[in-house]
């Protein structure tokens, strides 16, 4: 059964099949010891061997720790007051926004950089003499410097404005994808990927008679590098990958992945959408070909993103869409483009987007991203040790290095019904198949419900969560 929003309901953890071993770790030099129930038939190639292992039961018994404040500080409460919608309550109750990898809220300065472009700022962009115009595209450009700054490439211009990740994908499928790919070409995407990082893979595969070849899962949520390395040939064009696992909250080791697709001279493509607001990235440290993020993502507003490309493969890549922006002369006899990256963004762009999204990003850099940073993995840390004190609750992903992504069953609940009743407690958490249903088939599970932590977010809304799944499971218990 699908959901008005597109979620698949699935039936929670009662009903889904297999199921990892909770037995204690193995040391590096002993086999590891079979799961006591068997692992879902996706996850079959990581049973055996000592290369393997389950990761180590979080200990019940004891309480979890408050994180301390991070070396530096970071003043968490001073951040929440410049998020009006933190400050409203829902059926009642004080917000306690845990649906982050949906969408993270917005400051007040992001709000006020919208209003104040469409109150007293509206004008299109390029090619205008007047003030307003000229305004507008000092606005629009420099937008676009903070997006060359927030990934680490010194040249603006290797950044191309889209609705956000999804767009950027089938950009580049659209365009590189068609210019590169052949007959039996084969396109490695892992299994953790969103689905905006697999289906544009799909269609163009499916038109040029490529491959798509996923790169599997290990039970712990890792991407297993050594089946990566076996996938890997010349027939490999291009690899697919995200920074950071929406739904498993795992980090891949991107830039060792780079290296090992450079080798066999196929290009990569990064999905950061779930990166750019927890940590600094640097796509000239990483190696990639293309980067991309989604500005809701970050702060900003919905309908903007960014897709960083290489100069040298921008260049070579023919448009995408035709019209205006895009051209340096049309006539009926021959068309001529302008150069990057107004080739590649036809039309009128989002401009109260990009102011948004210049704001956004302002305010994160004017934070200490060190210490912010700091703050998520400690409250991640947190949030997990209290969510294992839950009874008959069931983590999903468990690498190391994790960002703030706690995907969860909860035992007798199904997960849709179970996001409505924290939502009556003002929590709002995400349900369904969080657009990554072959991250989840690889546990045997179709939904599931998750809590996703930004810097903003603090222990008084994990401990608010934890409180109201301790209250529905006794309930659901006694019924």
């Amino acid at each position: 059964m699908t959901t008005p929003d597109g979620f698949g309901r699935g039936t929670g953890i009662n009903g889904a099949p297999g199921g990892f071993s909770t037995a204690t770790a193995p040391t590096a030099t002993a086999p590891a010891a079979p799961p006591s129930n068997p692992l879902p038939e996706a996850l079959a190639h990581a049973a055996g061997g000592p290369r393997y292992w389950l990761p180590t039961r979080a200990d019940r018994s004891s309480p979890p720790t408050a994180p301390t404040t991070p070396t530096g500080g970071f003043d968490v409460e001073a951040v929440r007051r410049d998020f009006p919608q933190l400050h409203r309550e829902v059926n009642g109750r004080p917000l306690v926004w845990l649906d982050n990898g949906a969408t993270t809220l917005k400051p007040r300065q992001v709000v006020e950089a919208v209003g104040e472009h469409y109150a007293t700022g509206t004008s299109n962009v390029h090619r205008g003499a007047h003030t307003l115009a000229k305004q507008a595209t000092q606005i629009y450009e420099e937008g676009r410097a903070e997006a060359a700054k927030l990934l680490g490439t010194p040249d603006p211009d290797e950044i191309v404005f889209v609705r956000g990740t999804t767009e950027a994908v089938n950009l580049v499928a659209q365009t590189w994808g068609r210019a590169n790919l052949g007959v039996g070409d084969e396109i490695l995407v892992s299994a953790a990927e969103h689905h905006s990082n697999l289906v544009p893979w799909q269609l163009i595969a499916k038109e040029r008679r490529a491959r798509v070849v996923p790169i599997p899962l290990l039970p712990d949520g890792q991407l297993d590098q050594d089946a990566y390395r076996d996938l890997l040939g010349f027939r490999t064009k291009l690899v697919a990958l995200t920074h950071a696992s929406n739904v498993l909250g795992t980090v891949p080791p991107v830039a060792e992945m780079t290296a090992l697709a450079h080798r066999y001279g196929a290009k990569v493509l990064v999905d950061g959408a779930q990166a750019v607001s927890h940590f600094p990235v640097d796509v000239t440290a990483l190696d990639a070909d293309f980067y991309t993020f989604s500005g809701h993502k970050v702060f900003a507003p919905t309908g903007i993103g960014a897709l960083y490309g290489k100069r040298e493969l921008l260049e070579t890549m023919p448009p995408w869409q035709g019209g205006g922006n895009m051209i340096d002369s049309v006539s009926f006899t021959e068309t001529t483009y302008a150069p990057v990256p107004h080739r590649l963004e036809a039309g009128t762009g989002h401009i109260g987007g990009v102011a948004g999204l210049r704001a956004a990003l302002r305010y994160l850099s004017g934070l200490d991203r060190q210490a912010a940073t700091a703050h998520e993995e400690q409250l991640t840390a947190y949030a997990t040790a209290a969510l294992a004190t839950v009874p008959g609750l069931r983590l999903i992903g468990s690498a190391p290095g994790k960002i703030g992504v706690l995907t969860f069953l909860l035992a007798g609940t199904d997960p849709i019904a179970l996001a409505g009743a924290l939502d009556q407690q003002g929590i709002a958490i995400r349900a369904g198949h969080h657009c990554a249903q072959p991250a989840l088939a690889a546990y045997g599970l179709q939904s599931a419900a998750r809590a996703s932590l930004a810097l903003y977010n603090t222990v008084q809304d994990v401990d608010a969560l934890v409180t109201a799944l301790q209250g529905i499971q006794a309930e659901a218990a006694a019924s």
